[in-house]
């Protein structure tokens, strides 16, 4: 029987009016649970939050390519699948995918009109985007959804393959480094910090080569092979910025990012420099950077100033 009927008791089915929302954030989970085993159908969704209540904001529109390119970069490995497929979909990223939808789509409700106070301190950073879109507004309000979704869901995250886990960290400090190339450029580059705003401003292209992460991870879920055989094939480039680039600074780059997004929580995802979501300390020894010449001169090059 189709949702909103009910068959009474004269065997003929009879309308049921469905109940409205009656908040913003209702009417966002409602949204978010309506598409939740299309991928197809969730993109459609994500991309319609940057088109604004009323189906036109040329201003927020620009900043849906980065959005969009994460997305699809999570679609193609098919961790947004559904649970019943073969193989299933990933409960962690389908959870934290949740998360960034639902706030994008509650701050658009009430931008709309729709009442209510915000479900999370995410909501008010997507309205603070809204109300003023600009690049370092679009990484807090971004940035703060998922880092709140790794936040709210370690437990899934336990579940997963030790490869998998490894790849949730260096997800994790991409998307904050590329918020700190806009809004910490001298933390970010150091003495190349000019380049900070243009290599990671998310209207342009140059910020799929931190958000679209394919060159990074495996490109299906779930990983069957070892760790160590994934990090032998990992893109020369993406292994270079990693280890020569963003490493040197991570400790740093935490503590930033929890104050820049008031989620002190962050901190308690890295120790002494070393990623630890779902990670144990003792195993820190992946993350040390590979021998040779270049990631030494670029860790120099870009150390961070104050």
């Amino acid at each position: 029987m189709p949702p909103g009927r009910r068959e009474p008791r004269g065997g003929a089915p009879a309308a049921v009016p469905e109940r409205p929302p009656t908040s913003a954030a209702q009417w966002a989970v409602a949204q978010v649970a309506a598409v939740a085993d299309s991928p197809r159908q969730r993109i459609a969704l994500l991309a319609r939050t940057y088109r604004g209540p009323y189906g036109r904001a040329p201003r927020h529109l620009p900043f849906r390519r980065a959005a969009m390119s994460f997305m699809r970069w999570q679609a193609d490995r098919g961790v947004l699948d559904p649970l019943t497929a073969r193989p299933p979909g990933s409960r962690w990223w389908r959870a934290v995918n949740d998360r960034l939808l639902r706030d994008g789509c509650e701050a658009m409700a009430r931008s709309g009109g729709m009442p209510g106070r915000p479900s999370s301190p995410a909501v008010g950073l997507w309205t603070a985007f809204v109300d003023r879109p600009t690049a370092r507004n679009w990484y807090r309000a971004h940035n703060a959804s998922i880092v709140g979704g790794y936040l709210d869901n370690r437990d899934l995250a336990e579940r997963e393959s030790m490869p998998e886990r490894f790849f949730l960290n260096v997800v994790l400090l991409r998307v904050l480094y590329a918020h700190a190339l806009v809004a910490a450029p001298r933390l970010a580059l150091g003495r190349l910090a000019v380049l900070g705003r243009f290599l990671g401003d998310p209207r342009l292209g140059m910020t799929g080569v931190f958000l679209s992460l394919g060159r990074v991870l495996p490109d299906r879920y779930p990983l069957a092979a070892e760790l160590r055989g994934y990090l032998a094939q990992e893109h020369h480039l993406g292994r270079m910025l990693d280890y020569g680039v963003i490493q040197p600074r991570l400790q740093l780059l935490y503590d930033w990012s929890a104050g820049e997004l008031d989620l002190p929580g962050l901190c308690d995802l890295v120790r002494d420099g070393n990623p630890t979501y779902a990670w144990s300390y003792a195993d820190r020894q992946v993350w040390a950077p590979p021998g040779g010449a270049l990631p030494r001169i670029l860790g120099r090059v870009t150390a961070p100033r104050p």
